[in-house]
């Protein structure tokens, strides 16, 4: 049987860190930021960890295949 393949759109959306915490990127950095104060700025440069648990788990057994 051949190998699973990776499901490409979600490793590019996402970054596991060493400890198993998926990271994803801040949304809305497109367009509009000229209005923001520097606070939501430097916030946004930040990665966030996934906050559903189960969305966690489940990226994380996509990317394992």
């Amino acid at each position: 049987m051949p190998k699973m393949k990776t499901p490409k759109s979600v490793a590019k959306k996402v970054r596991i860190t060493k400890r198993r915490k998926v990271l994803r990127r801040t949304t809305g950095q497109n367009h509009f930021n000229a209005k923001e104060s520097g606070a939501q700025t430097r916030a946004k440069r930040r990665d966030r960890r996934i906050k559903v648990r189960q969305d966690e788990k489940n990226i994380l057994q996509a990317l394992s295949t």
